[in-house]
């Protein structure tokens, strides 16, 4: 009995601890939820021109509702970011919960509905932001209004940060924050976006955590040749052999190269898929089959083709401004998406090699700053509690860490030595995930139901004292 005893006294406690923090009214909050969501979409927040500062102040009035002052902090008065702080016993350091304001742009005559009224049909809201990314900035600012409703003492800080600027460099985002005002989110752990609940045939497969991603690198592909009327073709057009170089390009498969944290992360999939998709991921390396199994995923699954090598995409061309004029020069923009190792003088040799034309410039844009850090843990406090809360919510599925082949403010966390975590509501890969970045963009009213209770168990979790 003597060594039986303290194990039973630590269960009283935790039961205790438990007792202390009832089960909130997770429907009541989901729905209050919804409709925050809604309103949020409703505020035009497309970068360019971004405006965020109309979204931050919404978010800022949300949370003053119930008691929780907020800031809001900008390099330019147009493109605020709001962090607000739930302040803890200091016993351990803060968690950070992340989302951004801005979302992209939109092709309006594209879309069945319109982007900016929050529609809500079929199970679904549309609009744009509604999955990228103000379901989880809403998600988050909920977390926070629930934990300082429910009066939960903490051991650590909850900071909550409405961001700036993430769809283009973070330049009036993340960064800004970082450099001129880290001592507001310094943080141990951080959720952020960059997973998902992945659903397959209307139910949920697995939960994927975010714990690295891919670099984002802009490139362009400049052709120059000679101009002159139209109606004497030469060999040297700009467009031609611009369009020579996108066509290799585009149809250009990098070498897979797996890491230590995809190589995980097939391997879990391969437990839970069936027999026929199984053996796809569990013969990748094979020497005889390695390359027929990577076309066919190729062609069946663009996300998991993704996860497996370095990826470009061809995604603005311009040239001429008549149709009789041959034009003296043409520009594609490539979106690359490279390893969080890749050997980018090396890949870049790669191209050029693979393009071989002279008229052809490989150009690369600008760097927005991101760069290699280690993957955040897999055995810290923070992704222990994810695991329990996937298991709360969705028992007998599995929690699997990822690499995002998204990017996310991510990036710019992990190098001062925080642990981010990416996270995501329930998506469909029939559906193209939520359509992010895309038209008709929409999220599950009943998949953010279960994020919230995912979110809100995790972060009670960690940050709840003992």
């Amino acid at each position: 009995m003597t060594r039986r005893f303290p194990i039973l006294w630590f269960s009283g406690l935790f039961a205790a601890t438990i007792a202390a923090t009832a089960e909130p009214d997770f429907t009541a909050a989901h729905r209050e939820a919804v409709e925050t969501l809604k309103q949020f979409i409703r505020i035009d927040t497309t970068n360019p021109p971004g405006n965020e500062t109309r979204g931050a102040e919404f978010l800022k009035a949300r949370l003053a509702r119930d008691g929780i002052p907020a800031e809001i902090v900008a390099r330019d008065p147009a493109r605020g970011n709001v962090i607000a702080r739930l302040k803890g016993s200091g016993k351990k350091k803060p968690l950070l919960l992340t989302g951004h304001i801005d979302t992209v742009g939109i092709e309006r005559d594209k879309w069945s509905v319109d982007p900016l009224a929050a529609i809500e049909k079929d199970g679904f809201i549309y609009g744009r932001g509604a999955s990228d990314d103000k379901c989880m900035t809403t998600v988050c600012l909920q977390v926070m209004l629930m934990l300082k409703r429910a009066g939960i003492a903490l051991d650590r800080d909850v900071i909550f940060l409405g961001v700036a600027d993430e769809e283009s460099n973070a330049w009036w985002g993340m960064r800004y924050v970082i450099e001129q005002h880290w001592d507001k989110i310094a943080c141990e752990f951080a959720l952020n976006e960059g997973g998902t609940i992945l659903e397959e045939n209307g139910r949920v497969k697995y939960v994927a955590v975010s714990t690295t991603e891919k670099i984002p690198r802009t490139v362009f592909l400049s052709a120059k040749g000679t101009s002159q009327h139209a109606s004497r073709p030469r060999t040297d057009n700009a467009v031609t052999h611009l369009s020579a170089a996108v066509a290799k390009v585009g149809q250009w498969q990098v070498p897979m190269r797996l890491n230590a944290m995809t190589r995980a992360f097939f391997a879990s999939i391969a437990a839970i898929s069936p027999p026929e998709e199984a053996w796809l991921y569990a013969h990748l390396e094979d020497p005889a089959l390695g390359g027929q199994v990577q076309e066919i995923i190729r062609r069946t699954n663009p996300v998991y083709n993704s996860t497996l090598r370095t990826t470009i995409s061809p995604t603005v061309l311009k040239a001429g401004f008549r149709v009789n004029v041959v034009p003296a020069d043409a520009l594609a923009t490539l979106d690359v998406r490279a390893l969080p190792d890749e050997d980018w003088p090396a890949f870049l040799a790669s191209m050029r090699a693979l393009i071989d034309d002279p008229a052809v410039e490989i150009v690369e844009a600008e760097g927005d700053g991101r760069g290699f850090a280690p993957p955040s843990g897999l055995e810290t406090e923070m992704y222990r509690a994810l695991v329990r809360a996937q298991g709360a919510v969705f028992p007998g599925r599995a929690t699997i860490p990822t690499m995002s082949t998204g990017a996310t403010d991510s990036a710019y966390l992990r190098p001062r030595g925080v642990h981010a975590y990416g996270l995501g509501s329930v998506a469909s890969l029939a559906d193209g995930g939520n359509r992010v970045h895309g038209n008709d963009e929409r999220t599950s009213v009943a998949g953010m139901r279960q994020f919230l209770e995912l979110v809100y168990r995790a972060v009670v979790d960690v940050a709840a004292a003992r």
